[in-house]
């Protein structure tokens, strides 16, 4: 085996892709020379309405903003863009979306290149199988998978590995855009096609996939630049006021962790028991010691499918006196509510939710500080989710002007308990989704098995694709 070169330099531009980054930035970051561009387009942060919808969570300017930057840098240097989980959840409509964003910049541009395409949608079929056969487990604390949950998702994606890029690369892909994909796995590819420590390069991008979120001060839309070597890599911000510290890239490390020495991922586990933090310069951090423990290869499953429709009533609250005694209130409304509608809905054909900002909005019962000082104001959200919007809107009519209205003891002014910031009050949110499938689907043989690898000509005179 060729041994791997002395030093493999990445460049993150974003912590998500239309985020945006600083040209200045950027333009630092490509003076360092490096081998590859690589970004995560997406996460499952921002909850399920999005895989489910199939609708991107970032905006379609902004991410053509940034991938026209990247693409032009790429091409200028012969040097691969990576893309991953690409229009922020990675199942099929998000991948199109920003395939064509690709196409349209190729041709704006007159770009040329070998694209590859790697879709993660999973056929239903499959997971109902797995399901049947035990090998589509919970992620704890979640539920058992059930058959109906797999059926009701109206999309499914599995996470892949890097894998499925490392065989794109190593066929010539000039420009990789994947679906939903292990965070990390878009930034150790090339490095792990090209010999280097495993567990270095899953670290690197597991700290990379965030970009300048592990520097001080830290943020979203900056660039990172990662240097991985053989027995070490280091990480710098390309923006001059920013630095990375070990208190930063260690406290990075830990970022979306249950447990602050292991993280699992496809094909195993990233060990930090012996990993070090030093302070290699004043903007720079070196990082060794990370292992990669290999073990079964499992691949996280994520489903969304639809929960009903969403009305929501937003309101400002002042009176101390209501304030006071707001639990009682609002059990009082919800009792309303239901002995108002008993004869035509029963209490599973709608959820009634109030929202508290100001004592409770953000932990609700988990809030620490929710009976150490009664508040001078509280803004109140009412919302109502049920199978159809015209419930929904039914619900959050009748307790939005329950509670406007509501008589309690103590009440001064009889005009009204509420402070409206809008006109209408209510508010139609559409669409609500769950994560139907949040599993891991075990018993992995071969990690590019359901990861086919497609390619374009892009800006040739003639198409050429080739199917794995």
């Amino acid at each position: 085996m060729t041994p791997p070169p002395d030093e493999l330099r990445i460049l993150s531009p974003t912590a998500i892709l239309g985020y945006g980054f600083p040209e200045s930035s950027f333009a630092a970051g490509l003076a360092r020379d490096p081998h590859v561009i690589a970004v995560d387009a997406g996460s499952s942060d921002p909850g399920p309405y999005y895989l489910g919808a199939g609708v991107p969570f970032t905006d379609r300017a902004a991410v053509k903003r940034d991938l026209r930057l990247m693409l032009a840098a790429g091409r200028a240097r012969d040097i691969p863009v990576i893309v991953g989980t690409a229009g922020g959840c990675g199942a099929r409509p998000h991948l199109d979306w920003t395939l064509a964003i690709v196409r349209e910049i190729a041709a704006e541009e007159g770009l040329s290149f070998r694209l590859a395409v790697i879709p993660a949608d999973i056929d239903p079929e499959t997971l109902l199988a797995a399901q049947r056969d035990g090998r589509l487990v919970p992620l704890p604390p979640g539920p058992e998978a059930s058959a109906d949950d797999v059926r009701a998702a109206t999309h499914l994606v599995a996470q892949m590995g890097p894998e499925p890029l490392i065989e794109a690369l190593a066929r010539g892909a000039d420009v990789i855009v994947a679906g939903r994909a292990y965070d990390p796995a878009v930034f150790a590819a090339l490095p792990l096609m090209r010999g280097f420590d495993a567990g270095l390069a899953v670290h690197l991008g597991k700290i990379l996939e965030c970009a300048a979120i592990a520097a001080v001060p830290g943020s979203g839309g900056d660039c990172m630049l990662g240097t991985l070597r053989r027995d070490h890599f280091l990480v710098e911000p390309m923006a001059p006021e920013r630095r990375c510290t070990v208190v930063s890239v260690a406290a990075h490390t830990l970022y979306e962790k249950s447990d602050p020495y292991r993280l699992p991922g496809p094909g195993g586990v990233l060990d930090l028991t012996a990993t070090t933090f030093v302070q290699e310069d004043a903007r720079t951090v070196r990082v060794a010691g990370s292992r990669m423990m290999r073990g079964p290869y499992t691949l996280k499953i994520e489903g969304a499918a639809l929960a009903g429709f969403r009305t929501v009533s937003i309101a400002g609250v002042r009176d101390p006196s209501f304030i006071a005694q707001i639990d009682s209130i609002l059990d009082a409304v919800r009792a309303r509510v239901a002995e108002n509608f008993s004869r035509t809905l029963s209490p599973d054909d709608y959820r009634l939710l109030f929202r508290l900002y100001g004592r409770d909005g953000v932990m609700g019962a988990s809030e620490p500080l929710r009976a150490t000082a009664t508040p001078h104001e509280i803004g109140l959200v009412v919302e109502a989710v049920a199978a159809t919007q015209e419930i929904a809107d039914t619900i959050v009519s009748f307790a939005r002007s329950s509670l406007l209205h509501w008589g309690y003891p103590g009440r001064v002014s009889t005009a009204g308990n509420l402070a409206f910031p809008y006109s209408p009050s209510d508010l139609q949110a559409g669409e609500v989704f769950r994560f139907a499938v949040y599993h891991l689907l075990t018993g992995i043989d071969d990690p590019g098995a359901l990861f086919p690898v497609r390619f374009e000509e892009i800006g040739a005179p003639a198409v050429a694709e080739v199917v794995r």
